[in-house]
């Protein structure tokens, strides 16, 4: 079993004090402990952002890519040897924003993906714009008079384009957030979790006791992650804003379903295979 010491790296977060970033690392690192995977079959894909160093501070194989390209990444890392548990890690601009496309088309083909998006409701790293998820109306020093746009509902989306493991979590309900990570990584298919946490810095309304006063489990109003219509109507509550797990499916998946990756690629066989055939038409 991997443990915590081994799971540590030797750089340190220098996220701002009280950025749920913190406690969201803390429950991915819990969480590879207990799925009883070793680090080198663990691989972390990150993008840009200010949580999306989370790769820099965990020790398995990682891959930081560009701003809203981790979902290509990390398809190719998993068609290239399925074996690998693929866990992306990104925020809700990097995710919803620009990588929205390839958000979309992941969840569509059902990839054995694990995507974690810690969603502050802002872009924290380039100085508190307001994000996909900030709510109508929020003010920032590049939006005077607030957004404009009505804000994306990230697990109604997830749940319309055929993701099968579909859940949001809080960055200060650790234990909690800890099981819904577990959960999805031992999933077969396309699992996703939302996760709520505060910008202490950036976003001024969805503080700590702004989340303690509109967050309730799903285990206090009860819930059948079976039910998808079910699932769909607690995706757009307002008032409460529920966090647990809303959906779970058995489908096949993408990688299931392409012959070439049913060997990983280092281990397949070209010995025999002549590219000059290939070579010879670019000449």
């Amino acid at each position: 079993m991997t443990t915590m010491k081994e799971l540590t790296t030797k750089e340190m977060p220098s996220w701002c004090p009280a950025c749920g970033d913190f406690n969201i690392l803390f429950a991915i690192k819990n969480a590879l402990t207990e799925i009883n995977v070793e680090r080198e079959n663990i691989a972390v894909v990150t993008g840009i952002g200010c949580g999306s160093k989370t790769a820099h501070f965990i020790s398995t194989y990682g891959f930081e890519g560009l701003h809203g390209r981790t979902m290509p990444v990390a398809t190719g890392i998993k068609l290239a040897n399925k074996g690998l548990k693929v866990i992306v890690v990104g925020g809700d601009g990097d995710g919803y924003g620009i990588g929205g496309n390839h958000f979309i088309h992941s969840m569509r083909r059902n990839l054995d993906i694990t995507y974690l998006v810690q969603n502050n409701a802002v872009y924290g790293l380039t100085k508190g714009q307001y994000s996909p998820t900030s709510m109508k109306g929020f003010k920032t020093p590049t939006s005077l008079g607030g957004a404009i746009e009505e804000s994306v509902n990230p697990v109604a989306l997830a749940l319309t384009m055929g993701a099968t493991y579909v859940a949001r979590g809080y960055a200060y309900e650790v234990k909690h957030l800890q099981k819904l990570i577990v959960d999805g990584i031992n999933h077969k298919g396309f699992s996703f979790v939302d996760i709520f946490q505060p910008c202490s810095t950036y976003n001024k309304i969805q503080t700590i006791s702004w989340y303690k006063e509109h967050l309730v489990k799903m285990e206090e109003i009860g819930h059948d992650p079976l039910n998808f219509g079910e699932a769909m109507k607690k995706a757009w509550m307002k008032e409460k804003l529920p966090i647990g797990l809303f959906f779970k499916a058995d489908k096949p998946t993408y990688e299931e379903q392409v012959p070439a990756a049913s060997v990983p690629l280092v281990k397949q066989d070209i010995s025999n295979v002549d590219i000059k055939p290939l070579l010879q038409r670019f000449k």
